[in-house]
């Protein structure tokens, strides 16, 4: 769900007593944070960014437009059905409600790349405004040396997306960090990721929307933030100069770049996957998960979590597809692997987490998993579709090829 607008999630408060009740009060903020969050990222304004103030309804009302033009309804639809057909969310879920909810719940501040304007709530948590503003004012500088809703407005490809937006939120994360406590050492956000997930979790009469969202969406909204803000630290380490950053061909093109920085420092990029046409089935959606969100589907079908990361290192790719056929929904998931032990441990994982959430089979259907060799690279393929599906006697077959950064 990487292409899902992402909103502020308050992690960290700083104390303070400034509100931003109107416009001329938010640039005030702004213009006194700016020339730290210059500092703190490494890069210069070319412009000052447009500040202005909002209401919580004409926040409601954004983001209800924003969703509508990301996702139109039979997109929506769409993804929801797929991620419905994986066992990753509730059939009754309202997918489209559910996010509206969440984001009108959580959002304290956003920059709207289309128009090039950082929005302050009012009536925002006065304790919580100069991080806001500061996070927000990241946004704004790395929209004007690349393009944020370039980033946004890719489609089918939820991975691409998902590293992406874990620079831009992980960057404004680290660096409004930076802007508001100079000098001091920053956290190791991978030590404090699980103790940070829980307590927000736990918050449930401050964020009960959140706190009832399947995993998938929970871990798929702050995967960007604490993720993103140790990638953007071990990057900020390592880079030999202090306006270096990760945009552009630099940009990580894969969670897997993200997690792994050894990876993302060996320029390892993915095996870009495709299958044959349906033939007589209908393509309902097809996209990819990536190495983070096959983490999370292996955890909803019941792994650990320890299990779930040890099963999905190794990824190397990935490509589902969910076809609409005459007797009922058809789910096809193919993953390329680096090794044949990798692809061994995965299939291994998978086949005891889908028999957990599935079962043998429920009436009327089938499902098997199975270890290929495609184009030299090893390939695990999940097919769970009705028994009496035609594509049996023929089953996907996967297409490799490398994908280019």
């Amino acid at each position: 769900m990487g292409r899902l607008i992402s909103p502020l999630i308050c992690l960290l408060a700083v104390a303070g007593s400034l509100q931003a009740q109107n416009d001329d009060a938010a640039r005030r903020i702004a213009r006194e944070l700016a020339p730290a969050v210059e500092r703190a990222v490494g890069l210069k304004f070319r412009r000052e960014p447009v500040v202005a103030v909002r209401s919580r309804e004409q926040v409601r009302q954004f983001l209800n437009r924003r969703i509508a033009e990301q996702f139109p309804t039979a997109e929506i639809r769409a993804v929801e059905r797929a991620y419905k057909a994986f066992g990753l969310i509730p059939d009754t879920l309202d997918l489209r409600r559910l996010l509206l909810d969440l984001y009108a719940e959580q959002v304290a501040g956003f920059y709207d790349p289309d128009s090039s304007a950082l929005f302050i709530v009012r009536g925002a948590d006065p304790t919580m405004i100069r991080m806001v503003m500061a996070h927000e004012l990241v946004h704004a500088l790395q929209d004007q040396y690349m393009s944020l809703s370039r980033i946004m407005k890719l489609r089918r490809q939820n991975d691409r997306q998902t590293a992406a937006q874990a620079v831009t939120e992980g960057q404004a994360v680290f660096a409004s960090m930076g802007a508001l406590m100079p000098g001091q050492d920053m956290p190791d956000l991978s030590q404090a990721w699980s103790a940070v997930r829980e307590g927000i979790r736990q918050q449930q009469s401050a964020m009960p929307v959140f706190a009832s969202a399947p995993q998938i969406v929970q871990e798929g909204m702050l995967f960007p933030y604490l993720g993103g803000a140790e990638f953007v630290r071990t990057f900020n380490q390592r880079r030999s100069q202090p306006d270096e950053q990760p945009y552009g061909e630099r940009m990580p093109v894969s969670t897997e770049e993200v997690l792994h920085p050894s990876r993302y420092t060996a320029n390892d990029r993915p095996m870009r996957i495709g299958f044959a046409p349906a033939g007589h089935d209908t393509l309902v959606y097809d996209d990819d998960f990536g190495e983070f969100e096959t983490r999370i589907a292996l955890e909803t079908w019941g792994a650990s979590e320890a299990q779930a990361i040890a099963a999905a290192a190794g990824w190397n790719g990935d490509r589902y597809e969910v076809l609409g056929s005459a007797g009922g929904t058809v789910v096809v998931w193919a993953l390329a692997w680096d090794t044949p032990g990798d692809a061994t441990e995965f299939a291994q994982a998978l086949r005891q987490a889908w028999e957990r959430a599935r079962g043998r089979g429920a009436a009327g259907r089938r499902w098997q998993v199975d270890s290929l060799v495609v184009s030299g690279t090893s390939v695990v393929r999940l097919v769970d579709a009705p028994s009496a599906w035609q594509g049996w006697s023929r089953l996907p077959a996967p297409r490799l090829t490398r994908l280019a950064r």
